[in-house]
């Protein structure tokens, strides 16, 4: 399996905020080689899967390229849960973003890998 991270208003070539930096790194998630890319319709036609937080994401993928509907899905999918942009809302909403985060990849690894 491979991964890979974009934005639909990514800050290209930024790293990312130090607030989710310490906090993964608190994790051993180490993100200092991670920059900011934005999404293209290159990428959503390599992509098998593409995983969004809110709602306005897979609006915003569907207008970029409406192929990529039956394979763009929530985060959240199986929880019925948007994930909002924590970036410049200080400690609590990352902590609260990472908790949904985290909440939300769980069932996913579980339909991918087992």
């Amino acid at each position: 399996m491979e991964a890979h991270s974009a934005g639909i208003g990514a800050l290209v070539n930024h790293p990312a905020e130090e607030t989710t930096r310490t906090m993964l790194q608190a994790r051993g998630v180490d993100l200092s080689v991670h920059r900011a890319s934005q999404l293209t319709p290159e990428r959503l036609r390599w992509a098998e899967l593409i995983l969004v937080m809110e709602k306005h994401h897979r609006d915003a993928v569907l207008a970029m390229d409406p192929t990529a509907r039956g394979k763009t899905f929530l985060l959240g999918h199986w929880t019925q849960t948007e994930i909002p942009d924590p970036y410049r809302r200080g400690d609590a909403a990352h902590a609260e973003a990472l908790r949904l985060i985290e909440a939300a990849v769980e069932p996913w690894v579980h339909k991918l890998c087992c």
